[in-house]
């Protein structure tokens, strides 16, 4: 597998992950890191060598493994991902499992915002059959992702699509988004990757990232139960200020700041 190993050392060297090429070649061959070690000294075949030259190259053209794959992992589902999706990453799944533990299974009704694959509507779902979810995107082409990854998953939900909550009429228990936060003016902090390929739209929002929070919190206010949730992934540097546009909109409401595992203000709870 020097192959491999030099393939890894030559993206280092340009300045890019190397780890992408193993993390590419395991799931081509469907290998977990046991069957690596068990094979890791055997002659690479010419064809496996031919595609790991092809991969090298679309990863120094900066394309993301996931999409190269065609698929993402999130919350142990695997989910389709296409450049008109964005990849789902295990921040959101920190605030699916939020939401998961502050609700029982009893029966509820969700929306999901901004929905892309459907990672988010989906996982809820299958972990609570008894919530009725609908899950709402401004994209045609990522609501035809989404609901072909509820069929293959089995998930039954309903996909509208809206700008925001506009095409929501009925008051719900439970709102939960992960929108488009990116300030224009953090785009040379991104990653060339997500700069280059991932959908616009699904990242980028007006008022320093704020727009689609303020948005959220003023529709919210009539399609929410009175005793409804609300659960948003944010910006690291995004908590106070999205807290104080919840805080306005719901005075009789807590309003509280979690962080994910690295420590980052991550998500918003709204109860």
């Amino acid at each position: 597998m020097e192959v491999l190993s030099g393939a890894s050392s030559f993206l280092e060297a340009a300045g890019k992950e190397g780890y992408a090429i193993e993390y590419l070649f395991l799931a081509r061959k469907q290998w977990s890191k046991t069957d690596w070690l068990l094979h890791m000294r055997e002659e690479i075949s010419t064809a496996e060598e031919q595609l790991i030259e092809e991969d090298l190259a679309s990863l120094m053209k900066n394309i993301p493994p996931q999409y190269l794959l065609g698929y993402e992992y999130f919350f142990e589902h695997r989910f389709k991902v296409t450049q008109d999706t964005l990849i789902p990453r295990p921040e959101t799944e920190e605030l699916v499992a939020l939401s998961l533990s502050d609700n029982d299974a009893s029966a509820k009704k969700v929306v999901d915002i901004g929905t892309g694959t459907g990672a988010i509507a989906i996982s809820l779902k299958l972990a609570r059959p008894a919530w009725t979810v609908t899950a709402v995107d401004i994209s045609e082409a990522a609501l035809k992702v989404a609901s072909e990854n509820a069929e293959t998953l089995q998930a039954p939900i309903t996909f509208l699509q809206s700008d925001v909550l506009s095409a929501i009429t009925e008051k719900q228990d439970i709102i939960i988004s992960n929108p488009p936060y990116i300030s224009r003016t953090e785009w040379d902090l991104m990653d060339e990757s997500v700069r280059t390929y991932e959908p616009k739209q699904a990242l980028f929002a007006e008022n320093d990232g704020l727009a689609i929070y303020q948005k959220i919190a003023a529709e919210s206010q009539g399609l929410l139960q009175p005793d409804g949730m609300i659960f948003l992934e944010i910006g690291f540097q995004q908590g106070l200020a999205v807290q104080e546009i919840f805080q306005r909109t719901y005075p009789d409401k807590t309003v509280t700041i979690h962080q994910d595992l690295s420590g980052n203000d991550r998500m918003i709870m709204v109860r």
